[in-house]
């Protein structure tokens, strides 16, 4: 059936219809840079100076191992006694950032680890969202989970920039990191499963471009703007922008027809060819669920039901023992697993790691985005023309190279390092692009996006260790996060050579497809449909 369905897009071919779920979906991504990275500005490593209290006679420093420990003084009493107590105030270094949440909630000594945890709580809320999300979507709808969590995360995203304090703030964080799946991901898979199968890879590779402009704008922004608060709320104000085109948005007709929904995905289909100026066959209106053909459709349960969250937990936990059922499947989900997780950690990682490079931070971050195109532009080629398991493989391993050969490098020589840091960004953004391709691609239907958002649970739990490798491990050895990050590189691209090529293959909907397809290439015109095909009942399952 999956061959027939990709056979029907390429008859829709590509115009407005399309194009709006693009340019919506992709616009999406940009959106959610500004969160995704907060941390860099809003909760950023300054330097301060403990405020003594009014009754202290002599300002003093406590003495540890050489250096000034601002975490503690010493109160000098009439009676030539003294005590050593903890600074609980400080006076901040304001000449970068006017306000910031270290700042303003005091994130120094003892309290330092929240800093890091600021940033890791979203990463950690992706981590739990990941899952649920794509349960609930492989249940219910691409479009249905993409248009509400949008709209949610439009509201607390503007919401969390006006929070009085820190414990609600972190509560925001984690439940933007929650919706962060949904919106990115589902939408993600949306864009693969409507495509033309002529411009599947291009349309995979280049839909997340987006996010690189909304990385250099963040770091514009920050620039022009250095308090926390009016930072963040300007910075979320163009998830409002994204609410209008919701109304026009369709379901998945892939996952409809999945999903037995046979009138809802001829009614879609029939919007598409309409936007797009496409005559369909005269019969096919006709099309609809067969029960001659019944036992060649996947049989999964359409259950409108509410769910209630004991249910939505072991649905998960179902759904990721799915995933290893079957050999290829399992092997997929463990490769996808492990590369997602280097992903986000080294993605992260780089992108985190400018105040630790001694380079201008709002720099750093304008470069850390433009480094994220040329991806698009080296990446598109190589998996059109070598596959995706081999570019894959390559991207990462060359980020690990570059980045294992910066600790041996002579001090001083800054713009060397930073040459070194952008290349490894290069490569890992391309591997990142190559592997939402490739995920895609590797899933079946009926659990791509618990497939495909498993993995990416995987890659915010790197992305949640990236701030303490930088901001601690570093700190101590500053060797140290390049070792870890370009290892972890080279890991990942040995193992994703252990998968097959999907090059011109059509997307499977289940997992017996999957398990038994020979994954041999295909000639680009197989995924084509005559001008005279009938889109019946009986054409739409006989594949």
């Amino acid at each position: 059936m999956e061959d027939h369905i990709d056979k029907l897009l390429a008859k829709l071919g590509t115009g407005w219809w399309q194009i709006l779920h693009f340019l919506t979906l992709s616009f999406a991504s940009g959106t959610l840079a500004v969160h995704s990275l907060a941390g860099v500005y809003v909760a950023p490593r300054i330097k301060y100076e403990c405020r003594l209290p009014p009754d202290t006679k002599e300002r003093s420093y406590f003495i540890n191992n050489g250096s000034i420990d601002s975490c503690n003084y010493f109160v000098l009493y009439e009676n030539g006694t003294q005590n050593e107590a903890p600074c609980t105030e400080w006076d901040f270094d304001n000449s970068t950032f006017t306000n910031t949440i270290t700042s303003e909630f005091g994130l120094t000594c003892q309290r330092d680890y929240l800093r890091a945890t600021y940033q890791s709580m979203y990463m950690i809320g992706v981590l739990v969202g990941s899952p649920i999300n794509g349960i609930l979507a492989d249940r219910y709808g691409r479009k249905t989970m993409f248009t509400g969590s949008a709209v949610l995360y439009a509201i607390l995203a503007i919401v969390s920039c006006w929070l009085p304090g820190l414990p609600l703030l972190l509560v925001f964080r984690f439940l933007l990191g929650t919706l962060h799946t949904s919106v990115l991901k589902t939408g993600y898979i949306l864009a693969m499963e409507i495509a033309n199968p002529r411009i599947r890879t291009i349309v995979g590779v280049t839909l997340f471009a987006p996010w690189s402009l909304g990385t250099m704008a963040w770091g514009g922004l920050a620039y022009l703007m250095r308090s926390w608060r009016s930072l963040l709320t300007v910075g979320s104000l163009p998830c409002l922008l994204l609410l209008p085109p919701l109304l026009f948005l369709d379901e998945s007709p892939r996952w409809l027809l999945v999903r037995g929904k046979h009138t809802h995905a001829c009614e879609v289909l029939k919007k598409a060819a309409r936007w797009n100026k496409v005559t369909l066959p005269p019969d096919f209106d006709v099309m609809r669920f067969d029960e001659r053909y019944a036992e060649q459709v996947p049989k999964t349960k359409d259950q409108a039901t509410d769910l209630d969250w004991k249910t939505i937990i072991k649905n998960c936990a179902k759904g990721i023992l799915i995933l290893l059922r079957t050999p290829r499947l399992r092997l997929a989900t463990l490769v996808m697993v492990l590369d997602y997780f280097v992903l986000g950690m080294v993605y992260f990682g780089i992108t985190l790691s400018g105040g630790n490079l001694n380079f201008d931070i709002f720099s750093y971050m304008v470069l850390i985005g433009l480094a994220g195109f040329p991806s698009y532009t080296v990446l598109y080629p190589a998996v059109s023309y070598f596959g995706r398991r081999l570019p894959i493989a390559i991207s990462y391993t060359v980020t690990g190279i570059v980045l294992l050969i910066q600790p041996f490098l002579p001090s001083g020589n800054q713009w060397l390092v930073i040459s070194l840091v952008l290349t490894g960004k290069v490569a890992i953004s391309a591997a990142f692009q190559g592997c939402n391709l490739y995920a895609t691609e590797l899933f079946p239907t009926e659990v791509r996006t618990s497939g495909v958002g498993t993995s990416f649970m995987l890659s915010r739990v790197g992305s949640a260790i990236a701030p303490f490798i930088t901001d601690y491990l570093g700190v101590i050895y500053p060797w140290a996060p390049s070792v870890v990050f370009g290892l972890a590189s080279v890991s990942a691209g040995l193992a994703t050579l252990r998968l097959w090529e999907t090059r011109w293959i059509s997307l499977p909907d289940t997992i017996p497809q999957l398990e038994s397809t020979n994954f041999l290439p295909l000639k680009k015109n197989t995924n084509q449909i005559t001008d005279d095909q009938e889109c019946t009942a009986e054409s739409m399952v006989k594949l």
